[in-house]
């Protein structure tokens, strides 16, 4: 446990993984893969005491929920649902659940050429980012998370999944 700004004790966060999905015995390690990205995470971003549950699931679980939280009938690699204010002073907040679906991070792995653990990595500290409060709605705003993940995946040896989008100069 270290003190983070201000003088707030942080620990590493408490991570519940749910694998919801047989389709992930393809990868055995996700579970660890995904704890530690969000470990990674939430260390660069000073996170004070926080749990949070991270559901590993299948294209049709996450395109029911997209459906209905988002209105968009389709799967999607990551979704982040931040949960409300915390409980007390002293309890940990639970800062909300992120559910990443094998499929499609399979596809977008073969698709683009990565190892599925790096992409994996990429949409769990990419979900957890939100459950912070970053999002992608403006170009600066993208721009902000996306230099921020790049530098949280560096400490995971994770190469930059946004550099095949920048101009080579």
């Amino acid at each position: 446990m270290t003190r983070g700004a201000r003088g707030r004790t942080k620990a590493a966060p408490r991570i519940e993984v749910i694998v919801d999905s047989p389709r992930w015995k393809a990868q055995p390690q996700a579970a660890a893969i995904v704890k530690k990205a969000v470990k990674a995470a939430a260390e660069a971003a000073s996170t004070p005491r926080a749990e949070l549950a991270i559901v590993l699931t299948d294209d049709s679980a996450i395109r029911a929920l997209n459906r209905e939280w988002r209105g968009l009938d389709a799967p999607t690699n990551v979704l982040s649902f931040p949960a409300q204010a915390p409980r007390g002073r002293d309890a940990p907040r639970h800062i909300g659940d992120i559910v990443i679906a094998y499929q499609t991070t399979a596809r977008e792995a073969k698709a683009e050429e990565k190892p599925f653990r790096d992409h994996l990595s990429h949409l769990a500290v990419h979900g957890f980012l939100h459950l912070l409060g970053y999002d992608h709605e403006t170009r600066k705003d993208a721009s902000a998370m996306e230099r921020f993940e790049v530098r949280i995946l560096r400490r995971l040896d994770v190469p930059d999944p946004y550099a095949a989008r920048r101009p080579q100069h």
